[in-house]
């Protein structure tokens, strides 16, 4: 029995490990303090439940058998052999895990995702996973239906958004909440339970967002009991935010998690891993890494800033947060690291961290679309060059001012589907979240309605259903020289499969030099989707330069090719 406020600190200084085994398998699994088991419901502060969420890999019957250790530091240490062990309840015990079921979007059905070939993949199907989403807000998390949420202090700083002392309440998702889905405390959390429910029906798959901006653009999101101790936690909002991470992950949505911005990397013990990292990445882990589709995002806008006067973390601290996660995570879930905006000033943290084992890739920020499809190309050639390629995904796109207008501002969001998605997508991303700017309505801190840009989503998903029925992606390089026609991208598997997008589109050939056989072209509109159409080429021959004829309408918009080797 103890609370969040006890002299002797139950995060600090306890220490909860479960051992569960199977008949091939053994995990050693971390636990928390939960204060009544209760806490999303009551609010509660203190009690005597101890908690671990597992997450088995295999069916069968399992046993448990937990271990409370109390010690000076003994959380950060680990040093059990210099701890007294505490006699607990319910210790041991079996119990049965079934097989998946067949939900083409729960999670807890399809599996984990890890890093693999450069991109996110179920570890047990082995099938892709193509990342879809929301960039914005990133305060996601700042939400008045969660326990001790607030703002700390309202921002008009240049080079952030505008805010005031209200935080989310999502109010306009209200209607998206269904009966049956998740809420707490007589009927809290519908507006961002709703949030999610829509996002998911425009078939996104990925959210953004952070745990610790103290000192940053929002000063609304922490873990901790207060913004000034960083050693106790709040149990309660943090139940309340597992309510909201499970339906996510029956919704299909990934979470992807920031763990810091760049005015605050240095916020926790200079940036090192000390105790109070070390205690904020455990608590982390150990609450939420169960959750099998899950990135863990080292910081927003990692190193030396301009517009930042508190420091920034260094290489060796940087690499030792990545190193952090990989050997104290049990389910090796993929890690990753946000970039500054542009080549000068993210060059000097990437270049160090160029073939280091344990990033599995980046959260590209670009400040400039047209571009995009270059940096992206040639970030994960340089990866592969150095031995470990990375997944990049194209996360945040620019300018920081502006982002993905509302579509009122910009129905079809031409430029943005033709650089930042398809453009992308077409020259190696793993996926592309949407940044809302910080000068736009319903910016990255103050939107409240996912629907403003209802549109955008739409177009976003066409993408992404086109890459999942198509494209065997994985297996696929850029070689946009292979199409002549200006600014156009092309993603191939030689002499088998062409992916174009081509904008504009007048005339265009493919150099079909290094092919043989025959190849059907078939023609699919990026901005309305639907089936795939017939020009008025319908097959071409390896072995030259191939016309590809005209499409099936639209002459002189941008379009989608389709170029199939017949068996």
């Amino acid at each position: 029995m103890t609370s969040e406020d006890a002299e002797v600190n139950p995060f600090l200084n306890y220490l909860l490990f479960v051992e569960f085994e199977h008949e091939e398998h053994q995990e050693t699994i971390r636990g928390f303090y939960a204060a009544d088991g209760n806490a999303a419901e009551t609010s509660a502060t203190s009690g005597n439940t101890w908690q671990v969420r597992f997450s088995p890999g295999h069916p069968g019957i399992w046993t448990y058998n937990a271990t409370l250790f109390k010690g000076d530091s003994v959380s950060v240490k680990q040093r059990q052999d210099e701890a007294d062990q505490i006699e607990i309840t319910n210790s041991q015990g079996t119990f049965e895990v079934l097989s998946n079921g067949d939900s083409d979007r729960d999670f807890h059905d399809r599996g984990k995702l890890i890093a693999s070939n450069g991109y996110l993949q179920f570890e047990d199907s082995g099938t892709y996973f193509l990342k879809a989403g929301s960039d914005s807000p990133e305060n996601f998390l700042a939400f008045q239906g969660f326990d001790d949420t607030y703002r700390i202090a309202a921002s008009d700083k240049e080079g952030e958004a505008q805010t005031d002392s209200e935080i989310h309440s999502y109010e306009p998702h209200i209607q998206d909440w269904n009966p049956g889905d998740p809420t707490w405390q007589d009927g809290k959390g519908k507006g961002i339970i709703g949030a999610v429910n829509y996002l998911a029906s425009k078939g996104m798959n990925a959210v953004y967002f952070l745990t610790l901006n103290i000192q940053g653009d929002g000063k609304d999101v922490w873990m901790f009991t207060t913004p000034e101790d960083f050693t106790r936690f709040d149990v309660s909002k943090l139940d309340q935010w597992e309510i909201l991470f499970q339906h996510m992950q029956a919704k299909g949505i990934l979470l992807h998690v920031v763990l810091q911005e760049t005015e605050n990397e240095t916020l926790l013990d200079g940036g090192d891993m000390g105790p109070v990292r070390t205690l904020y990445f455990h608590e982390l882990i150990a609450r939420f890494g169960h959750h099998p589709a899950l990135i863990w995002n080292l910081g927003e806008e990692n190193g030396l800033a301009p517009w930042v006067t508190t420091g920034a973390q260094t290489d060796r601290q940087r690499k030792e947060m990545a190193t952090f996660f990989k050997e104290n995570d049990p389910y090796n879930h993929p890690v990753v690291i946000h970039t500054l905006p542009n080549e000068e000033l993210r060059a000097p943290v990437l270049d160090s961290l160029l073939g280091f084992p344990h990033l599995d890739g980046i959260s590209l920020q670009h400040h400039e679309r047209t571009t995009a499809p270059e940096t992206v190309e040639r970030l994960k050639e340089q990866s592969k060059q150095s031995g470990h390629e990375w997944m990049v995904t194209m996360d945040e796109i620019g300018m920081w001012h502006t982002g993905a207008k509302v579509d009122t501002a910009d129905i079809s969001h031409p430029t943005l589907t033709r650089y930042a998605l398809w453009g992308t997508l077409l020259s190696g991303a793993a996926g592309v979240e949407w940044y809302f700017g910080a000068r736009s309505p319903h910016n990255d801190l103050t939107s409240e309605d996912w629907r403003q840009r209802d549109r955008l989503w739409e177009i976003t998903n066409h993408a992404k259903a086109f890459f999942e029925e198509y494209l065997p992606y994985w297996e696929m390089e850029p070689t946009h020289h292979l199409v002549n026609a200006e600014g156009a991208y092309c993603l191939s598997k030689t002499d088998s499969l062409y992916a174009l997008y081509i904008p504009d589109f007048t005339e265009a050939g493919l150099d079909l030099t290094d092919a043989t056989g025959q190849y059907q072209i078939r023609w699919f509109n990026p901005f309305e989707g639907g089936p795939l159409q017939e020009g008025s080429v319908d097959q071409i021959s390896g072995g030259n330069q191939q016309s590809l004829g005209v499409p099936p309408s639209r002459l002189n918009e941008d379009w989608v090719l389709l170029v199939e080797k017949i068996e």
